[in-house]
């Protein structure tokens, strides 16, 4: 009997799915646990298997095409098995389905009549002056003057055709130039965009991050830290033969020994609970071409600086390559958006659910500092804790940087811990 392949829901927050590829094809035999296709998510590309044995029947969504899920993706049967009956059957309930929420009984919407306005002629005893009474002088609004200049055109080769004879703005949008002799300046601009479908990883940015901004109410802290000892500390590590500590690592550990010491950051707002995780998973969010993906170190703090390094390079790699699985993007309780290899010097960061708190790290830059009472050059970096209040007070947020702040500026500790 043929069997229905339904699109799957292959992470907590997708609800349509894009056939990237077909591993089989109609006609093609196909066993239990074969990869089926190639399904990408909202996070990644993943590998669908196919829980039946039989012929690939019918495929339901083409490659590069989207589908919601629990929308028909293939049917798995019996060669020459008759699929029409399950396809009519199936139609039939999606139009049964359509049609009920159609005639649901909508709300009545209270008429307000439109008031009726009655124009009346405006005159003006100041006249307007004419191209003919300037003495040269070319009269145009301010507007046609501003597109003129943007666009190259000589407003003497412009008619007006505004009050009398005043060049505005549809005469330069139709102004045509003439290409003749003489040496007056021409140029004609050409407006053009190009649309781009919005990927589905581009759409549950959107809307998970927004929820979050609109639901969460944020609020922020911002601290100096002081990253001499911390270069000093990295350059000592790095001399090492086999040892490869980044600014990053360093981050990551110190937030997690952090948030042992503050477990009220290490916090999730569920509704009807706050859920204080003893566990600290942190998420790391990575840049890729279409959006931003979280990846998450687990147990993030019982592992050393170098196993932290080697995990982040290897999920950032399976990150940008669209390989990560749900077990590695899913599940933080904390998470670090570091932009400072870029340049930035400081920045927040909106808060990524289920998570209380996210923390943003700007570059080490050189500054002017006061140390044992003399102005000194110094390297500062800038963090930012956004914190959801619901959960987090100011307080509570203060005493977890200050904790992180003396982790950092004493990189010996993050080696103990």
């Amino acid at each position: 009997m043929a069997e229905i392949v339904y699109m799957p829901k292959l992470s907590d927050t997708m609800t349509d799915g894009v056939v990237a590829e077909w591993t089989k094809k109609v006609g093609d035999e196909v066993s239990s646990g074969e990869i089926l296709a190639e399904i990408e998510t909202d996070k990644a590309t993943m590998e669908f298997e196919s829980f039946f044995d039989g012929i690939l029947l019918y495929i339901g969504v083409e490659k590069g095409e989207t589908a919601p899920i629990n929308s028909i993706l293939a049917i798995i049967g019996e060669k020459g098995e008759d699929i029409k009956k399950i396809l009519a059957e199936v139609t039939k309930n999606t139009s049964e389905d359509e049609k009920s929420k159609k005639e649901a009984p909508k709300p009545e919407l209270l008429k307000v009549a439109e008031p009726t306005l009655k124009a009346e002629p405006v005159t003006s005893s100041i006249p307007l002056p004419s191209i003919a009474d300037t003495n040269g002088r070319v009269f145009a609004s301010p507007l046609a003057k501003k597109m003129a200049n943007d666009q190259g055109i000589d407003l003497n080769a412009v008619k007006g055709t505004g009050d009398s004879g005043r060049i505005v703005k549809r005469d330069i949008d139709h102004y045509t130039p003439y290409f003749g002799g003489g040496n007056k300046r021409a140029f004609v601009g050409v407006e053009s965009y190009t649309d781009e479908p919005v990927s589905q990883m581009r759409k549950v940015i959107a809307k998970r991050l927004a929820e979050s901004k609109f639901s969460a109410p944020h609020f922020y802290l911002t601290l100096d830290i002081d990253m001499d000892s911390a270069i000093s500390t990295r350059i000592s590590m790095n001399d090492i033969e086999g040892i490869k500590v980044s600014f990053n690592d360093m981050v990551i550990k110190a937030c997690a020994l952090a948030l042992r010491e503050h477990p009220t950051v290490n916090s999730s707002w569920l509704d009807d609970v706050i859920r204080r995780n003893d566990h600290i998973h942190i998420g790391v969010a990575v840049a890729v071409d279409e959006g931003l993906l979280v990846p998450v170190i687990r147990y993030a703090d019982g592992k050393e600086l170098t196993s932290i390094g080697a995990e982040v390079k290897e999920l950032a790699m399976k990150a940008k390559t669209k390989k990560l699985q749900p077990e590695e993007w899913q599940g933080n309780t904390f998470t670090i958006s570091n932009l400072g290899m870029f340049g930035i010097e400081e920045f927040t960061a909106i808060i990524n659910p289920p998570d209380s708190c996210i923390m943003a790290v700007g570059g080490i830059k050189q500054v002017p500092v006061v140390k044992n009472g003399s102005v000194v050059p110094g390297n500062v970096m800038k963090i930012t804790l956004s914190c959801d209040h619901r959960v987090v007070d100011g307080a509570s947020g203060a005493a977890f940087l200050n904790t992180f702040k003396k982790l950092m500026e004493n990189p010996v500790t993050l080696m103990l811990g």
